[in-house]
């Protein structure tokens, strides 16, 4: 049997990119732990070391403005409860607070959640139709990755070995809506889960938990009613199929989930 995993846990941003540089890939992230603990109990994943984020107080925190900044260790439940969210990001808001239960929403947090790039997650595919950014940083610097090209497949990042997330920005919008089908009653996890936004002439539809990431499709929103539009996202999307749907099953829920976010997105 492997021997526990080293536990680090610095207590500064400075010195958990520090640690992230010199141990390099032996050295796992832990935010909230609520997708990773699974992993580690079923032991899909061994890690030398845990490097905790959770004494880092520098990484949480919403502010708004122009932009609404989430820091990476921000809940999922401040960010469902945040009254400056609701005002302002109304769908951010629904989207972080239909994830799981209060109790999984207490524990799991923004950063944790684009990290894991967890396909079946809510928040992906909304901060996707925003149009968000991830800030990563290393010890060598920092740099902005926008959601889309964040996530790209299951389970995958564009994150360099040394970087972590460290705060999501989120523009505005004029609106945006989050719309989630299930198909279990007793399942938290999106069977299809559509994001739209509007913001000026442009509408932005991602289409998430039918694929190894979120399904961005800019040149099929361009024209068309909100019917025709939804037949051309599930024609052009090849969706997964597991135990929530078949890939036949998923291609009909998309074509009416977009059509009814549109919709709701036009009233």
């Amino acid at each position: 049997m492997r021997a526990a995993p080293e536990w680090l846990a610095p207590s500064s941003l400075e010195e958990a990119l520090a640690l992230l540089a010199e141990r390099g890939d032996e050295a796992l992230p832990l935010a909230g732990g609520t997708f990773l603990a699974a992993l580690l109990n079923q032991r899909l994943i061994e890690p030398a070391c845990l490097l905790s984020l959770a004494r880092i107080a520098a990484l949480g925190g919403i502010e708004g403005g122009e932009e609404l900044r989430l820091g990476a260790m921000a809940r999922h439940r401040d960010v469902e409860l945040s009254p400056l969210v609701r005002e302002g990001w109304p769908a951010v808001a629904r989207a972080f607070g239909v994830v799981a239960s209060p109790r999984v929403r207490n524990q799991a947090t923004v950063g944790g959640v684009l990290a894991d790039a967890d396909y079946a997650s809510d928040p992906p595919a909304m901060l996707c139709a925003l149009g968000a950014r991830a800030v990563a940083r290393s010890a060598a610097g920092v740099r902005e990755i926008p959601v889309e090209e964040l996530i790209t497949g299951y389970y995958e990042t564009s994150l360099r070995p040394d970087e972590l997330i460290v705060e999501v920005r989120v523009p505005r919008a004029d609106r945006a809506v989050y719309r989630k089908f299930r198909t279990r009653s007793h399942e938290d996890r999106p069977c299809v889960a559509v994001a739209a936004a509007r913001r000026g002439a442009e509408t932005r539809v991602v289409v998430g938990a039918v694929a190894g990431r979120p399904q961005h499709f800019p040149e099929l929103c361009r024209d068309g009613d909100a019917a025709e539009i939804g037949r051309r996202y599930a024609d052009a999307i090849e969706p997964i199929a597991d135990v929530r749907g078949s890939a036949a099953y998923r291609k009909r829920v998309i074509a009416v989930e977009v059509r009814r976010a549109l919709e709701e997105l036009a009233t």
